[in-house]
């Protein structure tokens, strides 16, 4: 009798494993840039911890790489190849509402461009549905886009003809108005670019100088004041994996993701600082484009904008829509310092 007692003492405690086991979910999330990368080791993980906290460790995240190409992380978490993944709105012509975050002049930080950027596109962006097919649980702006060249570049004119690498959406529209010949391919493929000739400067976020190691490829940075453009990122996740999860685990994921997810976007900054610093400690040039450079740029660029304006108007106000995004963004910025 003793004995039948410890089997089935044994089996009970086996089933309980069981159990908690079953009970734990793990979200695989695809990434694209290198585990070094900021998002992969700071946003990821800091969201993840939250997840857990709040799910009492029934969800945990797993960050998976090379599951498919930049561009191809929407379908991979469409599909449910992967629970989760980032993606840059820029790689595919599809999105074109998230746009209003990228334009040129915003002048904040990241932070401040992306809890604008959630706020907005709950009010009006997702009237467009453009993230149809997953859940999005997130959205961020990186820091503003500055110039990065081999040559210094002293005005506009000084990029007509040049191979500079665009990153599509608003960013390709400035290669265009700024008579750039545009390098298309997705970010990890920039230094190689760079490296062989195959480009002669690129237009991406200050934090780049160190996370894609472009400090040692194009030693000549230009700020414009404002912003050259900046860059829109979604968060998303598969809609089959949330609804496995319990009600009240679904809630928990949400709970910390949108508005929550977006002050994650304090990455984006301390990255460009650190970028900012790493650059110059390794002899790179930075220069702010004067005044007659930045009159320059947003002549050029005012087209582009009005351009969106009316592609928008199907959805909404696209020149309402931007003074509250700009309005949000900048008053939030005051609020941090």
């Amino acid at each position: 009798m003793q004995n039948l007692k410890i089997i089935f003492g044994a089996l009970g405690v086996c089933a309980l494993s069981a159990s908690s086991v079953h009970a734990e979910t793990v979200l695989r999330i695809s990434s694209w840039a290198p585990p070094t990368h900021f998002i992969n080791s700071k946003v990821w993980p800091e969201w993840g911890a939250m997840v857990e906290k709040v799910t009492e460790g029934r969800v945990k995240t797993k960050i998976e790489y090379k599951l498919a190409s930049p561009p191809k992380q929407f379908g991979i978490v469409r599909d449910g190849i992967a629970d989760a993944a980032w993606i840059f709105h820029g790689y595919n012509t599809r999105y074109v509402a998230t746009q209003a975050v990228e334009m040129p002049g915003l002048g904040t930080s990241g932070e401040a461009a992306a809890v604008a950027y959630w706020q907005v596109h709950q009010k009006y962006l997702k009237k467009a549905d453009e993230h149809r097919g997953v859940v999005l649980i997130g959205l961020h702006s990186h820091g503003p886009a500055v110039i990065h060249t081999k040559k210094p570049i002293r005005s506009l004119d000084d990029l007509k003809g040049l191979k500079i690498r665009v990153p599509g959406g608003v960013g390709s529209l400035v290669g265009r108005a700024l008579g750039v010949t545009a390098v298309k391919l997705p970010a990890p493929k920039v230094y190689e670019s760079l490296s062989s000739g195959v480009a002669d400067g690129v237009f991406m976020p200050m934090e780049t100088q160190k996370s894609f190691r472009l400090k040692e490829v194009v030693p000549n940075v230009t700020i414009m004041p404002g912003g050259l453009y900046y860059g829109s990122f979604g968060f998303i996740l598969n809609p089959r994996l949330l609804a496995k999860l319990s009600k009240k685990d679904q809630a928990a994921v949400m709970s910390v993701s949108g508005a929550e997810f977006a002050k994650l976007g304090r990455h984006w900054d301390e990255a460009d600082t650190v970028g900012r610093a790493d650059a110059l400690k390794s002899g790179t040039k930075i220069a702010v484009a004067t005044d007659a450079m930045k009159a320059d740029y947003y002549a050029r660029m005012k087209p582009v904008e009005d351009a969106w304006v009316k592609k928008v108007s199907k959805w909404f106000d696209g020149k309402a829509v931007l003074a509250e995004l700009r309005a949000t963004a900048r008053a939030y910025e005051k609020t941090k310092k």
